[in-house]
C-alpha cells in the first residue's frame, strides 16, 4: 500500500526542518477533538529525531489513543503554558517521517484556530483529504497466559475457550469482528472477563488508509538490437504489439491489448524473450474527462481589461502582498483577466489558487483552465471521490499541479510558492463554513496570501458591503470593469407589482400575464430563458383546511416541504422525510392543501402551460450527482433545452449567449428574513441572475415579480445600480451598528433540555457583562434563535457587537472561560466570529 506521507519526500522534507540540531524532547500536539488547547507529549528517543511539525503522531488522550498533529517541537517545557499539572504522557507512534501538513498550511490553520476559535486539530484535519487522517482501531490479542489456557478452558468454559481460539486464529481481531464470528450476544462481557484474568489484552493501532494511489499494469518496449529482433520468428500478433509500442514506447496494457487486438499470452511470450517489460504505474483519477475539455480560445483584451491586468501584474512581479477588488459588471470579462493573471504568475515561477462559491461553478471554470493550462490544474471540492481528492492533493503537494481551483476548502491546498489568489463572486455566503471547524474561505484566503506575499483578486459584480467599504477607505485597491464585452447593453429590467395582479384576478397567481407572454415570445424566436425561484420542492407547506394545522418537522421549528416527485414531505434543515399524508396528522381531516410554490411545482406548471418548450430543473434535488448537473448545463448550452428553472444555483458564473429572458418569480421571502443582510442578499441575487440575460448578440430582458416593488434592493437591482444600493444600505448599517462599522460575535447555545439551556444562556450573559468592564461591547440576548429548534435541539443565542476584534475576543474569551468554570460544556456553545447570518 502506498503511504501518502512519503510521496515526493525530497521536496517535502526540505519544507520542515527540525528546530535544532539536537533531537527535541517534547512535541506540542493538536488533536482533532473539540478542545481549544494543544497538548504536550514526551517524545521517545526512537522517534524524536524524525519528528517534525506537520507530521501525524499517535498519542494517548484520556483513556484512548488518538491521531494528532505535531505543531511545534520543544527542548524544554518549563515555560510551556499548555501543560496540565499531571505528568506528561509519552507519545506512542510517529506516522510520518515526512510531514503531511506543509508549513504554509500549518500557519493558516493556526490563524483560523486563533481567529475563529475553532479547535486547531479539527482545522488541520479539515485541511487534509478525507480519509488521510488515520483513525485508531481497537484490536484484541492473546497474552502468553491466554495461549496456555486455551485448551484448559475447553471443558470448563467452552464459550471462553472458543473466544480465545478465534483470537488465536487471527492473531489480532477487532471486537466487532470477533462478536460477529463468535455469534454470541455476550461477547463484550466475555472479553472483559478474559482481559481481567490476563488472558487477552487490548492494543490500538492506526487504521489503514481507506484511500491509496491507484496502479495499473503497463507495458514498455525495451532497447533490443534490431538485427537480433529481425532474426526472431514472431507471430503476426507479436509484430502488431511491437508496432504499437514503436509508436508509443510505453502504454497501459489494457489499451495495447485492445488496439493491437492481441491476447495476453502474446505479451507474455515477448516478455520472456526480453523484448517488452510489464510493470505497475500509478494512475491518476482525473475528475475531468478528456473529451469534456474545450479547445483553448484566444481573446483580445479590451482597454479596460488591459488596464486592470497591468495593475495586478505590478505587485505580482514585485512579489509583494496586495488585495484588489475587481468590480466588474456581469459579462465584463472578469474571467479572462483571471486567466491572464494566472499566466503571469506561472511565468514568474509561482502558483495560483482560484476559489469559487459553489461546486456547480467548478466544471465551468476548471474545463476552461484545463484548456489553457493542461495538467497544471488541480481541482478541490467535496463532490470528488476520495480517490480523486487524494490524487489532486498529491499532485499539488508535489508541485506537479500549480493552479488550484476549488470551493472554500481549496484554501488549504498545499500549493508551493503561492503568488496569486483569486476569489470569484467574493460576496457569496457559501464561502462560510458553518459546521466545525468554522471559518470563512474568502477571509482565510486573504490572510494566507498575506502570509505568503501573494496578490489577492476579489471578483464580483455585486461586492459585499464590507469588501466595497474596504475599497472605499483604500484598504483594498478598487479596479473596475464598467462595460460588457463588445459594449453589449445590459438586459432591460421590469418590475411587476404582483399586488396589481391579485387585484386584477381576485386571487394570487404564480405567473403574471407579462411573464407568460415574454416566455412565449422568447420561445417563438428560438431563444432561451431562465426562470428563478429560490425555493426548491413542490410546495413549501402542507396545510389542513379543517383544523388549520401545518405539518411540522419533528426535529426543527419549520414546516415540511412537499416533494411531489418522491411523494414525500422533507425538512431541508435536518433531512427528515416521511410519506406525504392523505389525512391530517392532528385531526384526521381529509382536506390536505399544499401551499407555496417551489421549483418542482414551477417546472410542472410551465410544462403544462408550454408543452412544446423543453424545460429542465436545476436545484439541490436534481444535482445530487455532479455528472447530472454538468449534463443539464451542457445540454442547455448546446440548445437541446429551451428553459432552465431553478434556484440561486443558476444566478452566477454561467455564460449562455442565447439566453434573452430571465424571469424572477419571487424574491419576497428573502426580503423578510430576520437577517441584517437580507436586503444585500436580495440585491445580489437579482443582479446576478439578471446578468445571465443578453450575453450574446441579442438584447436581454428581465422580469422581476414582487409584492415589494418599492423596496430599495429591488429598485436598485432592476437598475443595475450598485452605487445607489451601497449608499442606501451603508447608511442603514451605520445607523443600526452593523458591519462594516462594528465586528460581530454570535454565541449559539444548543441542547435538548430547554430549561437548562435558558439557565446556561443567563449564566453566559452574566459572564459577558462581567467581562465587559470597559463597556466596549454591546451585548444582545439571550433570546431564542430565529430557528429556535434545529435537528432536535433547542437554540438560544447572544450577539456581541464591538468596534474592534481585540475587544470582542477579549470579552468573549473571558466569558467562555468563566462559564467553563461553572461546569457548562464548551460543546454546547458555538462561537461564530463575523457571522454571515444571524439566523
Amino acid at each position: 500500500m502506498s503511504d501518502p506521507s512519503v510521496v515526493h519526500s525530497t521536496a517535502a522534507a526540505s519544507a520542515a526542518e527540525p528546530t535544532s540540531a539536537a533531537s527535541p524532547k517534547y512535541a506540542e500536539v493538536a488533536v482533532p477533538v473539540h478542545v481549544s488547547r494543544t497538548f504536550t507529549y514526551l517524545l521517545p528517543r526512537a522517534i524524536s529525531h524524525d519528528a517534525k511539525p506537520g507530521a501525524r503522531l499517535v498519542v494517548p488522550l484520556h483513556s484512548k489513543l488518538v491521531t494528532g498533529y505535531i505543531v511545534a517541537l520543544l527542548d524544554d517545557i518549563q515555560s510551556e503554558p499548555t501543560l496540565a499539572e499531571t505528568a506528561i504522557k509519552e507519545a506512542v507512534e510517529l506516522l510520518d517521517r515526512v510531514p503531511l501538513v506543509t508549513p504554509e498550511v500549518l500557519a493558516i490553520t493556526r490563524w483560523i484556530s486563533d481567529y475563529y476559535g475553532s479547535p486547531w486539530g479539527e482545522v488541520i484535519k479539515a485541511a487534509l483529504p478525507p480519509g488521510i487522517s488515520a483513525t485508531m482501531e481497537r484490536l484484541i490479542v492473546l497474552t502468553g497466559q491466554g495461549y496456555d489456557q486455551m485448551e484448559t478452558l475447553a471443558a470448563s468454559a467452552p464459550a471462553l475457550s472458543n473466544i480465545l481460539r478465534l483470537i488465536g486464529d487471527h492473531g489480532e481481531i477487532s471486537p466487532e469482528r470477533l462478536a460477529k464470528e463468535a455469534g454470541k450476544t455476550q461477547t463484550s462481557r466475555l472479553i472483559r472477563e478474559l482481559e481481567r484474568d490476563g488472558l487477552v489484552q487490548t492494543i490500538h493501532r492506526p487504521r489503514q488508509l481507506p484511500i491509496r494511489t491507484r496502479h495499473q499494469r503497463a507495458i514498455r518496449l525495451l532497447e533490443v538490437d534490431q538485427a537480433a529482433l529481425a532474426a526472431q520468428k514472431l507471430t503476426s500478433a507479436q509484430r502488431r504489439i511491437i508496432g504499437e509500442l514503436n509508436n508509443e514506447r510505453t502504454m497501459p496494457l489494457k489499451n495495447l491489448l485492445a488496439e493491437a487486438n492481441v491476447s495476453l499470452s502474446s505479451v507474455n511470450t515477448l516478455e520472456k524473450r526480453g523484448i517488452v517489460e510489464l510493470f505497475e504505474e500509478p494512475v491518476r483519477r482525473d475528475p475531468i474527462l478528456a473529451r469534456e475539455i474545450p479547445p483553448a480560445e484566444e481573446h483580445t483584451l479590451t482597454e479596460a481589461q488591459t488596464s486592470v491586468l497591468e495593475s495586478i501584474e505590478k505587485p505580482l512581479r514585485e512579489g509583494i502582498y496586495r488585495t484588489f477588488l475587481l468590480h466588474g459588471v456581469t459579462g465584463s470579462g472578469k474571467t479572462e483577466v483571471y486567466m491572464r493573471a494566472m499566466r503571469v504568475a506561472l511565468q514568474l515561477g509561482r502558483s495560483a489558487m482560484m476559489l469559487v462559491p459553489e461546486i456547480a461553478l467548478t466544471p465551468v471554470f476548471s474545463r476552461r483552465l484545463r484548456a489553457n493550462f493542461g495538467d497544471l490544474v488541480a481541482i478541490f471540492h467535496s463532490s470528488l471521490s476520495k480517490g480523486e481528492r487524494f490524487d489532486e492533493w498529491t499532485r499539488v503537494r508535489s508541485g506537479e499541479a500549480r493552479i488550484v481551483i476549488g470551493t472554500r476548502s481549496g484554501v488549504f491546498a498545499p500549493v508551493r510558492n503561492l503568488g496569486l489568489v483569486i476569489i470569484d463572486e467574493e460576496h457569496e455566503a457559501t464561502y462560510r463554513q458553518q459546521d466545525s471547524p468554522v471559518y470563512n474561505g474568502r477571509d482565510t484566503a486573504i490572510v494566507r496570501a498575506q502570509q505568503e506575499s501573494a496578490v489577492v483578486l476579489l471578483g464580483s459584480a455585486t461586492p459585499s458591503l464590507e469588501t466595497f467599504h474596504n475599497a472605499h477607505i483604500k484598504k483594498y485597491e478598487h479596479l473596475q470593469l464598467t462595460d460588457r464585452i463588445g459594449n453589449r447593453p445590459f438586459a432591460r429590467a421590469r418590475i411587476i407589482d404582483m399586488r396589481k395582479v391579485v387585484a386584477q384576478y381576485g386571487r394570487p397567481r404564480v405567473f403574471s400575464d407579462a411573464l407568460l407572454e415574454r416566455i412565449a415570445e422568447t420561445h417563438q424566436k428560438k431563444e432561451q430563458s431562465i426562470i428563478l425561484l429560490n425555493r426548491r420542492g413542490y410546495s413549501s407547506a402542507v396545510l389542513c383546511r379543517t383544523c388549520g394545522e401545518t405539518v411540522q418537522c419533528p426535529n426543527c421549528d419549520v414546516t415540511l416541504t412537499y416533494h411531489r416527485s418522491m411523494r414525500t414531505i422533507v425538512c431541508h434543515y435536518c433531512n427528515h422525510n416521511q410519506p406525504a399524508p392523505s389525512r391530517c396528522p392532528s385531526c384526521e381531516g381529509e382536506y390536505i392543501y399544499y401551499i407555496g410554490e417551489g421549483t418542482e411545482q414551477i417546472e410542472e406548471m410551465l410544462k403544462a402551460q408550454f408543452p412544446t418548450i423543453r424545460i429542465a430543473r436545476i436545484d439541490r434535488d436534481t444535482t445530487a450527482h455532479r455528472r447530472s448537473f454538468e449534463k443539464t448545463l451542457a445540454d442547455f448550452g448546446a440548445g437541446q433545452i429551451d428553459m432552465l428553472v431553478g434556484t440561486q444555483m443558476l444566478a452566477k458564473g454561467h455564460d449562455f449567449p442565447n439566453v434573452t429572458l430571465v424571469g424572477v418569480v419571487s424574491v419576497d421571502a428573502g426580503l423578510v428574513l430576520p437577517d441584517f443582510r437580507a436586503a444585500e442578499k436580495t440585491f445580489q441575487l437579482i443582479t446576478q441572475v439578471a446578468g445571465r440575460a443578453g450575453r450574446g448578440n441579442q438584447p436581454g430582458q428581465v422580469l422581476i415579480q414582487t409584492y415589494h416593488p418599492e423596496h430599495y434592493a429591488v429598485r436598485h437591482a432592476a437598475a443595475q445600480d450598485y452605487a445607489g444600493f451601497y449608499e442606501q444600505e451603508i447608511r442603514y448599517r451605520k445607523h443600526h451598528s452593523y458591519p462594516p462599522f462594528v465586528v460581530l460575535g454570535l454565541l449559539l447555545l444548543h441542547g435538548t433540555d430547554l430549561g437548562r439551556l435558558k439557565s446556561e444562556g443567563n449564566d453566559l450573559r452574566k459572564a459577558l457583562d462581567a467581562a465587559n468592564t470597559e463597556r466596549l461591547c454591546r451585548i444582545l440576548g439571550p433570546a431564542p434563535a430565529p430557528l429556535a429548534r434545529l435537528k432536535g435541539e433547542h437554540r438560544y443565542q447572544l450577539l456581541v457587537k464591538a468596534r474592534t476584534r481585540k475587544h470582542l475576543r477579549q470579552v468573549i474569551d473571558n466569558a467562555l472561560a468563566e462559564v467553563a468554570s461553572l461546569g457548562i460544556s464548551r460543546r454546547s456553545i458555538n462561537l461564530e466570529i463575523d457571522p454571515v447570518s444571524v439566523m
